[in-house]
């Protein structure tokens, strides 16, 4: 069984902190993790985790919408010069994000056109992080719709309806710990998906699944998302693991 995390920002810890949480996660048969940077100031952390366990992690770049300030053009001028440093197998965490501060809308749909221009010259696909900005955000995606855009809607929380809107622009949704929380709603929509248009994340050290909710998260926890979702469907862990695996291989290129 090979699980990957298609989401995780465990570049936040490292020496023996990081060790012990790889270790988890390959305990849990967790041995693929992609790593989304959010500022110029973390790419550096995720590259240098990436060296440290090249076999297990795999980056992707991109301006956080929440990271997007008055300067945000420098900061993606920083993030597009390390895009040629490495191989990077995705543009993000990328989106809008209106729940924090719904005055920077404009410049975070800029920051978007513009990174999503990176990936279509890149063949890659986008992460897309969207808090409280669905309508804002598929407006934007069905303006710049063609055969070069497709990715992954990370953390997705939206209703059904939503669902099969981000599917049909060629999307897979990223389901985490959400989908183990008690009256959330996701469960049911996760039930009514067919697996072949999801993959699995945790966005840790966010969004703990249970029986961990509250806690830091940690890759290791997929495990229980993994499990969720195959309850949800009434499969094995194994063919959960292999079917969104198989998917996070097609969008990432792997």
């Amino acid at each position: 069984m090979l699980l990957t995390d298609t989401h995780t920002h465990i570049y936040y810890h490292d020496g023996a902190a990081l060790a012990e949480q790889i270790q988890r996660c390959l305990a849990n048969q967790i041995s693929r993790l992609f790593l989304p940077n959010v500022d110029r100031d973390s790419v550096e952390k995720v590259f240098n985790t990436v060296k440290s366990y090249p076999q297990h992690c795999f980056p992707m770049l991109g301006l956080h919408p929440c990271s997007v300030k008055a300067n945000f053009k420098e900061e993606l001028a920083a993030i597009e010069a390390a895009l040629d440093q490495q191989k990077i197998y995705a543009i993000g965490e990328i989106g809008l994000d209106l729940y924090w501060d719904k005055t920077t809308l404009k410049e975070q749909q800029e920051a978007f056109r513009i990174q999503v221009a990176w990936a279509k010259a890149r063949n890659l696909p986008i992460v897309i992080h969207c808090r409280e900005a669905f309508d804002e955000l598929f407006a934007l995606l069905e303006a710049l719709a063609d055969d070069k855009l497709f990715g992954i809607f990370h953390c997705f929380t939206g209703t059904l309806e939503q669902a099969k809107r981000a599917i049909n622009l060629g999307f897979f949704l990223g389901i985490g710990g959400v989908v183990t929380f008690k009256n959330a709603g996701l469960d049911t929509v996760v039930k009514q998906i067919d697996l072949s248009h999801i993959v699995l994340e945790t966005d840790a050290p966010y969004l703990a699944p249970a029986p961990f909710r509250g806690k830091p998260n940690e890759s290791s926890y997929l495990i229980h998302i993994a499990q969720k979702v195959a309850d949800l469907h009434q499969k094995s862990i194994e063919e959960v693991a292999n079917i969104t695996t198989r998917n996070a291989e097609i969008v990432f290129g792997i």
